[in-house]
């Protein structure tokens, strides 16, 4: 839908110094307000007219949001920190290289060097249908333009839609939870911690959010604890493109063996449902399994249980045999697949990742070309943090 609007709607920007100024502001302005932090996500609204608060809240004065301190075992980063730096914090890419290596991940190294690690997890649904100010759903409307067949949809959901089909974009938000991380939450009500599993909402709860987040709330600090430190660590995001781009589908995991078993797992995937997913089945399944090709195998199998129902009512075409990257890999701390070509799947076509093979070695997945013709839709707005 094209849209011509007038020049931006005048807001009050108010620049708080500190947490305790930042929560009093956003009590004051409840629903009125909107905070920015990187900008890139929050720009993007404000120029677009589809956002008009009356106050913008800027946090880039709040330094106690910022930085990366060491705790009891673990570590806490402020929700200020800039993706580049939870990328190559030193202390980060030794003990929790999955979170390190999904923020390398994310976007081009100048929105890196801009957007937050606060940003990047609370950031808002890329659809754009919704984005262009379409009245769906998610907007306040009675449908949802993105979910017939004829509609640019291929990246949206194949996992969990209720009416809005929109996904979860983030990158660090699947690492996060692989990680069992912990989010600290502040409002005038005071303090509260949030399973980083806990903090996404999908539209059957509230269709209007992504996050726990309500008006008043800010997002101050993510603890990583040490339980998870120096695990076996795999982050892979399938995508159009090497470059700036959303990924088609993400996966995290965090696996700790012993004597060549599996002992605990955790594996996250993101870009295919409305909120990051945690695959629960998956973990107990590979719990006592031997690392190797046939554990992979079983594991991706049950992963995509489901999927391929999804894929076929909306488009008439197999299962989406991609999903096999949820196969927990446990050869090295960190790791990344480029990727290469393989087959496309109807409404959420990909390439096809490699199976992971303990002697160090891949194979292409398997899997044939859909009836119909994946879209070439790249209409998307920037990868933002």
């Amino acid at each position: 839908m094209a849209v011509i609007r007038d020049m931006m709607p005048t807001f009050e920007l108010l620049q708080p110094t500190s947490v305790e100024d930042t929560v009093a502001l956003l009590e004051r302005y409840g629903e009125r307000s909107w905070v920015l932090a990187g900008g890139l996500d929050s720009l993007d609204w404000l120029k677009d007219r589809v956002k008009r608060p009356e106050a913008v809240v800027e946090l880039g004065g709040v330094e106690e949001l910022r930085g990366v301190r060491a705790t009891s075992g673990g570590l806490e980063i402020g929700a200020l920190t800039t993706v580049s730096e939870v990328a190559t914090h030193p202390e980060i890419v030794e003990r929790f290289g999955l979170l390190s290596t999904a923020a390398g991940h994310v976007a081009t190294p100048q929105i890196r060097n801009q957007g937050t690690i606060g940003g990047n997890i609370s950031q808002d649904t890329r659809c754009w249908y919704y984005r262009g100010g379409w009245p769906c759903y998610r907007a306040g409307g009675n449908t949802c333009y993105a979910a017939t067949p004829q509609s640019m949809n291929r990246e949206h959901c194949v996992f969990g839609a209720n009416r809005c089909v929109a996904v979860n974009t983030s990158d660090t938000a699947p690492a996060l939870i692989a990680l069992d991380a912990e989010l600290v939450i502040r409002s005038a009500d005071g303090e509260r911690v949030v399973a980083a599993e806990d903090y996404f909402l999908g539209p059957e709860i509230d269709i209007t959010r992504m996050t726990v987040l309500e008006p008043g709330d800010l997002l101050t600090r993510i603890r990583l604890p040490g339980a998870w430190a120096g695990a076996k660590f795999y982050f892979e995001k399938v995508r159009d493109r090497q470059s700036w781009d959303f990924a088609l589908v993400n996966v995290a995991s965090a696996i700790v063996t012993s004597g060549g078993r599996v002992e605990r797992a955790r594996i996250a995937i993101n870009g295919v449902a409305p909120t990051p997913v945690r695959l629960h089945d998956v973990e107990d399944l590979v719990q006592g399994m031997e690392t190797n090709e046939d554990t992979a195998a079983a594991a991706g199998e049950l992963a995509v249980r489901g999927a391929g129902a999804r894929c076929a009512r909306r488009r008439g075409s197999g299962p989406p045999t991609w999903r096999s990257s949820a196969a927990p890999p446990t050869r090295g701390d960190r790791m990344s697949w480029s990727g290469s070509p393989g087959t496309s799947c109807g409404s959420h076509s990909s390439q096809v990742p490699r199976s992971w093979s303990p002697t160090g070695s891949t194979s292409a997945g398997s899997g044939s070309r859909c009836a119909r013709r994946r879209r070439s839709c790249r209409v998307r707005g920037s990868p933002s943090a």
